[in-house]
């Protein structure tokens, strides 16, 4: 592997100015890819130089890294990410691409493929596919949660570091690696009056006003109609239930298969190996 510096990167989108970074060349093949919640685009400075045959491009969602936050009458669900990423592609130019996330962002990906099939050319989900179900009959109650916690977090202020050090300690006593810590940490600070303190939106601690029915992530699953990589850790969050297995059989063209490490594997010594496996996803059809 050849190592490859980013390069910055900027977007306005629907009066958001977003963020991201970008390795290779842009007559490349694209490839996107889509952070986890609490993360951003630097979660893939690891991953992304594996991948010498594509124009890789990873955004910072909203609320995050070096991203606008969004208005305070605004949310965060998760499909709300989609209009900022479409206009992204759009300024970039691009008809279809290949689609990654993680974590979040791997969940994200899913409504995008689902919603666009013929835009995605290839799939890879990093430790997460789909929501959890909320049953209909539980849906004033999910709403409840969410109006009851979003007027304490339009203005809650974030936790302030003496220096950079201090919140990358943190970051590596929720399972990340020292140097994984680092490149998220750095990213994601911002300079305040007494040190350092994060970017992100604390409206992401939230609970959602609305969450998807079983049946939904059932139509959601079905509409992934192209060759899709689903990567578990094996001491990540996400357990390989009977239940889920279930759930998957709606996306039979979806392979799901185990990744040593935890759920950041991406960013782990595994990632030479995560690498090999999704180049393989990539370079199948040209086999």
């Amino acid at each position: 592997m050849t190592k490859r510096e980013p390069s910055e990167l900027s977007w306005q989108v629907n009066g958001l100015t977003l963020g991201g970074l970008s390795w290779g060349d842009p007559e490349l093949p694209p490839l996107l890819m889509l952070h986890g919640w609490l993360d951003n685009a630097a979660s893939f400075s690891l991953l992304a130089p594996f991948f010498p045959d594509h124009y890789v491009v990873a955004i910072d969602l909203t609320g995050h890294g070096k991203s606008d936050r969004r208005s305070a009458d605004a949310n965060y669900q998760i499909w709300e990410d989609l209009p900022e990423i479409m206009g992204v592609v759009e300024h970039l130019g691009w008809t279809d691409f290949d689609l990654l996330g993680h974590s979040r962002g791997a969940i994200i990906a899913s409504l995008l493929a689902s919603s666009f099939p013929e835009k995605i050319k290839h799939l890879v989900l990093l430790d997460a596919i789909i929501p959890q179900a909320v049953a209909e009959e539980e849906f004033p109650a999910q709403l409840r949660k969410y109006l009851e916690q979003k007027p304490s977090l339009v203005n809650a202020k974030n936790r302030i570091f003496a220096d950079l050090g201090d919140a990358v300690v943190l970051r590596e006593k929720n399972g990340l690696s020292g140097t994984a810590a680092k490149l998220i940490v750095e990213r994601g600070l911002t300079s305040c009056d007494e040190g350092l303190t994060w970017t992100t939106d604390r409206r992401l601690y939230g609970a959602s006003a609305v969450k998807l029915t079983q049946g939904q992530i059932q139509a959601v699953l079905q509409n992934l109609a192209m060759p899709a990589l689903l990567l578990l850790a094996e001491g990540g969050r996400m357990a390989l239930t009977v239940e889920l297995e279930s759930t998957l059989k709606s996306a039979p063209q979806l392979q799901v298969e185990f990744v040593a490490g935890g759920h950041h594997f991406h960013m782990e010594n595994s990632v030479a190996s995560v690498a090999d496996r999704i180049q393989n996803l990539l370079q199948g059809d040209k086999a």
